[in-house]
């Protein structure tokens, strides 16, 4: 009989065979497995999936209900071949998925949470070089928080100004042109890092303190964290990260800035989306839209301008 480990490997290698990257449930249920084995349990079942999903006391109910999903994923796949292991049903935690509008920064904003993340904060200086790098990143390109934290050192071009962003979502990859400005900064960084480590040509491009790869929810954590230093957050969240302005609203920031100045310049937008999109990574242009619908700004330049409205997802 295979371990519940082996199953998981299965179930990662199938899963990216089909697109899909998946680094945090791969990561999240690895973590699930170790409790389980806590547990002295070889089998998946719905109490100690629903208490596992819920040992986290400092996070939203919506954090233990995308937990529990990601459980229930896997234990379908493991049912198949195994059904001792329990599926736990859905909405056992009653929290539905609702899609808030994303928050737009203002170039103050954007300012202000820099040179907060600047700010000295270890040793190494390490956490404040990576935050104020990821986050000028994502305002400067659009690229979603993941594709950032998965570049590895022959992902960037500096002599050439290109990113190379491989199999994003859906398994797609894409050639990023950043600004001068961005190519300096990514130097800088590089720089720095070489100063305290010595890593290899193809190891990932942001770093921790000792050098391995950056953990991409340390890094929503600090984020969080000043973003209550500058004042996005409110200050009686102790510990959680609660609701407010995430780094993923830094890419809707990007993509509704660049519609609105087209708009303002009545370039015609319905010819220049097909460009966005692509250089978003987005399956279809469809996709782009929700921006439009997503903010009230944007979307009452649209009907100004008769944009013809879609719907889609977003990512």
């Amino acid at each position: 009989m295979k371990s519940l480990q082996a199953h998981l490997v299965e179930y990662i290698a199938a899963r990216r065979a089909l697109g899909t990257r998946l680094e945090e449930p791969a990561q999240t249920l690895r973590h699930f497995i170790k409790f389980l084995a806590r547990k002295r349990s070889a089998h998946i079942t719905t109490p100690l999936a629903l208490e596992w999903s819920q040992e986290s006391k400092n996070v939203q109910r919506a954090t233990w209900a995308r937990k529990l999903s990601m459980v229930r994923q896997f234990a379908r796949w493991v049912h198949a071949v195994d059904p001792r292991h329990q599926i736990p049903p859905p909405r056992l935690l009653g929290v539905r998925h609702h899609r808030n509008p994303p928050h737009i920064y203002s170039d103050e904003e954007i300012a202000a949470l820099m040179a907060e993340a600047a700010k000295p904060d270890s040793d190494t200086g390490m956490r404040s070089l990576n935050l104020e790098t990821i986050i000028g990143l994502l305002a400067a390109t659009g690229l979603r928080p993941g594709e950032a934290f998965a570049l590895k050192r022959g992902d960037v071009d500096f002599l050439a100004g290109i990113l190379m962003i491989r199999e994003s979502k859906f398994g797609k990859s894409r050639q990023i042109p950043i600004h001068p400005s961005t190519v300096r900064a990514l130097k800088h960084y590089v720089r720095r890092c070489d100063q305290m480590f010595c890593p290899p040509g193809e190891s990932c491009f942001f770093l921790s303190d000792h050098g391995t790869a950056l953990d991409a929810s340390t890094v929503r954590r600090w984020f969080c964290q000043i973003s209550r230093n500058c004042g996005l957050r409110g200050k009686s969240e102790g510990h959680r990260c609660g609701r407010g302005p995430r780094l993923q609203d830094l890419r809707h920031t990007f993509a509704t800035r660049r519609l609105v100045e087209w708009y303002r310049a009545r370039e015609n937008v319905t010819a220049q989306l097909p460009k966005l999109s692509t250089y978003l990574g987005h399956s279809s242009v469809s996709c782009t839209y929700w921006y439009i619908q997503a903010v009230p700004e944007l979307l009452a330049l649209a009907t100004e301008f008769k944009l013809p409205s879609s719907r889609g997802g977003h990512s």
